[in-house]
């Protein structure tokens, strides 16, 4: 898929994204695969997936485009979210349309950024979404050759404010910056409910990406038990 064949598919739409983590009920790829069937089917754009495995599935059922990730947890390494050039060789072979992976300025287990996402341009022929935590990182993944930005690890690096809800702030500063070089950028990130994404799209986002508020049924449920529990205290 082109690039702005895949810029236009995505524009101001949902992407859904699906996954699960092993000891979770909905764990498992067939799962993830009917999940983000039914995502599409009410509307959802694009999916963001995790793994060869669930890809794969996902690219059987859907034929929208697909955000592909590869969660691995390294030794001594923070960056978790696609973090070598093998890991996106893996997610490119699997169906992805767009590779995201870890843009922060933590160490990268490969090397530099910029050297990452060359070689995945050039042995994958795919865009990638860089995921970043501050205006900085999102600058400098630009800089580095990434196509996309996405706010999605604001809040997880120990540099990043922890926000009870998505950090519109950050967006803000991304479409400010990058919106005239044409960088679109997408909102991820604790985004719980209508109202919140439509406010990231108003911001000036290029998609929006919502996840545990579709797709973890445990999570939603534990927001209603807690909700329940003090209204019975109050």
């Amino acid at each position: 898929m082109h690039l702005p064949e895949l810029m236009h598919r995505l524009h101001a739409g949902l992407i859904v994204s699906c996954q699960a983590l092993p000891g979770e009920p909905l764990f498992g790829s067939g799962i993830m695969a009917l999940m983000a069937r039914a995502a599409v089917s009410a509307g959802a754009v694009a999916i963001r997936a995790n793994g060869p495995a669930d890809i794969t599935a996902i690219r059987a059922e859907v034929n929208v485009p697909i955000i592909g990730i590869y969660k691995v947890d390294l030794p001594g390494i923070e960056v978790r979210i696609t973090p070598t050039l093998e890991h996106a060789l893996q997610v490119a072979a699997a169906g992805a349309d767009l590779i995201a992976l870890d843009a922060t300025l933590r160490p990268h287990p490969d090397g530099s950024l910029d050297g990452l996402i060359e070689q995945i341009h050039r042995r994958t022929g795919l865009p990638v979404l860089a995921d970043v935590s501050t205006l900085k990182e999102g600058l400098a993944a630009v800089a580095c050759g990434a196509e996309f930005v996405s706010t999605t690890l604001s809040g997880y690096t120990a540099y990043s404010p922890v926000l009870p809800g998505p950090d519109f702030s950050l967006l803000e500063q991304l479409v400010t910056a990058l919106g005239p070089q044409d960088i679109p950028i997408i909102a991820e990130g604790r985004i719980a409910t209508p109202r919140q994404a439509a406010r990231a799209l108003a911001l000036g986002a290029h998609a929006v990406v919502v996840g545990s508020a579709i797709s973890r049924p445990q999570w939603i449920t534990a927001s209603f038990v807690e909700a329940l529990k003090k209204a019975g205290t109050a």
